[in-house]
């Protein structure tokens, strides 16, 4: 954290609305069942903070995800029907929306694949036609504030014929069209985080001067649950935005000033186009190219609100809309309360391996490589557990930072997310959670982490960390693995042979050193307060210094 940043605690950024407000709470059937509400993109930066609020307003919740383990990670996993798939398979979307009341449609590519406008509109036609058969009667999309009258970028084209292709569905839809969403863990906030802590002179492209009017994600997810309550004869776009029009330039001196920061200089550079912008934020701040595109994109031309009309559909929430640096000051509180609920981070990278370690059966016929190293330690379990669970991000990998840090600027120059993604939380992990350039596959709480790579290498790779009880202490067991494609494949992992010789080996042994540490942090206080025997006491103090 920077010096002179100053803490903000004590605030929520999502104290309100609860879902108890009027307009929000759900309207009973005419059989006084609850109605359904299907989530799509439920583990989703948005999404998932919405479901627990439609539960919370008396809804009954069903998700669609590609990898169900994903929901069980959520607080709210188990009080959720699931149904396995994506948007873009007829069958599963077909199965998801039977009985379904409302639909939310929170999905949208944010890779750089050449083909994701056509991806967006194979599930966006999907969906409608799937919906209407179903006779849902309402979708709620959230896209993106535009200009009518302007050229607009790939990606918020695509946002723009997504809510085309549901309006056009024959079921009632509310286009809800936000622009830049103010909150912790957002990439939009995130972005003007990283950038006006890094940067204290900072040369941008013109777009800073540009006037965007952003909006607290409080009020986003307001708005999404009053438009499950609209009038059944709405079937239109609104624009939503906060109660600030500002140019992206006062956005982040005003991030600065809640921060703590000084003010920051900007200087307007006209050569920095779209892509070599991308390219500079890639390389400042932890979000990676391709995500960063799209919003660097977004930010081309001039995004206000044109209309209140929003209003007439959906009250405003109870004190009103949330200016800006109110926002900000919530959302750094929760960042330094390590409580952010969702976050950027765990969206799937485009590009990244998706399918799960195989089982060693099936690794029968197939090149592996394996790196593995055996552990053990007086430190227990439990203790051992604590650090395996606490790794990556802040934490660091127990091994040559900077080894690390080059592999970790070697994935971001080619467009990868690098070591700077970090973690969603400094204490808990979750499958579905990013830990830097790896993914939370599977996790067995006190016992297995498994993580797959989401860097940019030719072939599939993961890495595993046990913790094992083991007479009075335990056994570290760390197994690295990869499955190379091609020749590409190979010569990769001969070349970075030499290196995980280094990094593997001094893993093991700073994780196990770790872990006795914080077994020694445990006896201290006993000894202190007389619970264990003097001699003891000495023992575990004059054991050796943790790495």
């Amino acid at each position: 954290m920077s010096e002179g940043r100053r803490t903000v605690t004590g605030m929520s950024e999502l104290s309100a609305p609860t879902g108890r407000e009027p307009a929000l709470v759900a309207q009973p059937r005419s059989d006084g069942s609850a109605p359904l509400a299907l989530v799509l993109g439920a583990t989703g930066y948005l999404g998932g903070r919405l479901v627990p609020r439609l539960l919370s307003a008396g809804y009954r919740v069903r998700v669609l995800a590609r990898d169900p383990r994903r929901v069980g990670a959520f607080p709210w996993g188990d009080d959720v029907e699931t149904a396995a798939g994506d948007a873009t398979d007829a069958d599963a979307v077909r199965a998801a929306v039977k009985g379904v009341d409302v639909l939310y449609y929170l999905i949208h590519s944010m890779g750089s694949a050449r083909d994701f406008e056509a991806t967006d509109r194979v599930a966006a036609q999907t969906v409608a036609d799937a919906a209407s058969a179903a006779s849902v009667s309402r979708i709620v999309y959230l896209g993106g504030l535009h200009p009518d009258d302007a050229t607009l970028s790939a990606h918020l084209r695509s946002r723009v014929e997504v809510g085309q292709i549901l309006l056009r569905s024959g079921v009632p839809t509310l286009v809800l069209q936000a622009g830049v969403v103010i909150g912790s863990g957002s990439a939009s906030f995130e972005m003007v985080r990283h950038l006006t802590d890094v940067l204290p002179y900072m040369p941008a492209p013109k777009w800073v001067r540009n006037h965007i009017q952003p909006i607290a994600v409080r009020d986003v997810l307001h708005y999404l649950l009053g438009a499950a309550r609209v009038a059944p004869n709405v079937n239109r776009a609104v624009d939503i935005g906060g109660p600030d029009v500002l140019r992206y330039g006062q956005m982040m001196n005003g991030y600065a000033m809640e921060a703590g920061l000084p003010q920051r200089a900007i200087a307007s550079l006209p050569v920095l186009t779209p892509r070599l912008a991308s390219h500079w934020v890639n390389l400042v701040t932890p979000i990676p190219k391709a995500v960063a595109r799209p919003l660097v994109e977004s930010l081309q031309n001039d995004c206000v609100v044109k209309d209140r009309s929003i209003d007439d559909l959906v009250p405003r929430p109870e004190g009103g809309l949330m200016p800006y640096r109110e926002a900000v000051r919530r959302a750094l509180g929760r960042v330094n309360d390590d409580a952010i609920e969702t976050s950027w981070q765990d969206s799937e990278v485009s590009g990244a391996p998706s399918d799960p370690l195989p089982s060693d059966p099936e690794w029968s016929g197939r090149l592996v490589y394996t790196d593995i190293r055996t552990m053990t330690t007086k430190a227990s379990s439990a203790q051992l557990w604590s650090v395996i669970e606490g790794i990556g991000g802040e934490n660091g990998w127990y091994s040559s930072p900077l080894l690390w840090a080059i592999r970790g600027w070697m994935d971001r120059l080619v467009g990868g997310v690098g070591l700077a993604r970090g973690r969603r939380s400094r204490s808990v992990v979750t499958v579905g959670d990013a830990l830097d350039f790896w993914r939370v596959e599977a996790i067995e709480p006190g016992h297995l982490l498994r993580l797959r790579a989401e860097m940019k290498v030719p072939g599939g790779a993961w890495l595993e960390l046990r913790a094992t009880p083991e007479g009075e202490g335990a056994r570290f067991d760390q197994r690295a693995l990869f499955f190379p494609t091609g020749l590409a494949g190979r010569v990769y992992w001969l070349s970075v042979l030499p290196f995980h010789g280094l990094i593997f080996s001094g893993m093991a042994r700073r994780i196990t050193a770790a872990a006795e540490h914080v077994q020694r942090e445990d006896l201290e206080p006993k000894a202190k307060a007389g619970r264990i025997a003097p001699e003891i006491a000495e023992v575990e103090t004059t054991a050796a210094p943790s790495a």
